[in-house]
């Protein structure tokens, strides 16, 4: 009895937890294609009112959009491998025992004391500065292209696996590096996958640093243009025709569309990698 009385509260807290995570988005969409009307009016709940395409065809015709829609996708096309490959680099050597690697715990202890101090925001920047880093991919790529946090579920996960694959593969005249490629990294790919969408999310959500390390706004990535148009609410440098055509939708219209589209990506993508996500979320639990 108290057991189906947890679960039935239980699914009821998952579904309130879902439905708050759920509710905001399916209303930005209502308002994305309602008309600036009914926007204004703020008769738009969880359905369009006077249902109409407009703000995206505004959005669709504005270069800015989707040069950082292809800048945020470079990165991502950039960022993510880099990630993983550093990752797998600095994980394999980490999960093995101090034997056999007597420096282990100092370059553990190097790495895990990043995760709780940062050296700050002006040094950060005058380093990128000094590399002639500012406004290219490789500010929004290089400066995490280790992820601590990564890096640490990994080396759990690879601990996990069994000793004897990786004995019988030394005993058969493999190296450590032909054992990480042929035989952890295969084993890994739930795992992996994970960590790759964790890359992706982190890659595509970001926006401070392309609004601080990026002069021009042409290289902004989406999330940073996206920041321009909600928050600082910078509609500068539109066209004459672009002009006219904003007097068919309102301010909320146009933000709500734009909020969509810059999410849309990543909300498609999930569905393909979610069976990883639902193995590799418990990365370095203890099993049974």
């Amino acid at each position: 009895m108290r057991f189906e009385w947890f679960s039935v509260l239980n699914v009821s807290f998952l579904i309130i937890v879902s439905l708050i995570c759920v509710l905001p988005l399916i209303h930005i969409i209502a308002i994305s294609f309602s008309s600036s009307t009914a926007a204004a009016a703020g008769h738009v709940k969880l359905w369009p009112v006077d249902f109409t395409l407009a703000s995206y065809k505004f959005t669709a015709s504005r270069q800015a959009f989707w040069q950082s829609m292809l800048v945020s996708l470079e990165r991502i096309a950039i960022g993510t491998p880099l990630n993983l490959i550093l990752t797998i680099l600095v994980a394999f050597p980490l999960s093995k025992e101090t034997k056999a690697f007597r420096m282990r715990m100092v370059y553990a202890w190097i790495f895990f004391i990043t995760m709780l101090f940062h050296g700050g925001l002006i040094p950060w920047y005058s380093t990128l500065k000094q590399y002639n880093m500012l406004d290219t991919i490789w500010a929004l790529v290089l400066p995490g292209a280790v992820p601590v946090f990564s890096v640490v579920l990994l080396l759990n996960f690879f601990r996990e696996v069994p000793k004897e694959l990786e004995e019988a593969a030394v005993m058969d005249g493999a190296s450590y590096w032909t054992t990480l490629w042929k035989i952890y990294v295969p084993i890994s790919m739930p795992a992996l996958a994970t960590l790759a969408l964790f890359s992706m999310v982190e890659h595509w959500n970001s926006w401070f640093d392309g609004l601080l390390l990026m002069g021009d706004p042409s290289h902004y990535p989406l999330q940073s243009y996206i920041q321009t148009i909600v928050i600082q609410q910078n509609l500068t440098n539109i066209s004459r025709d672009e002009a006219l055509n904003m007097a068919l939708i309102s301010d909320r219209t146009l933000k709500a569309s734009q909020i969509f589209l810059g999410s849309l990506p990543i909300i498609l993508a999930y569905p393909f990698l979610q069976k990883y996500f639902v193995k590799g979320i418990v990365l370095g639990s203890v099993k049974g």
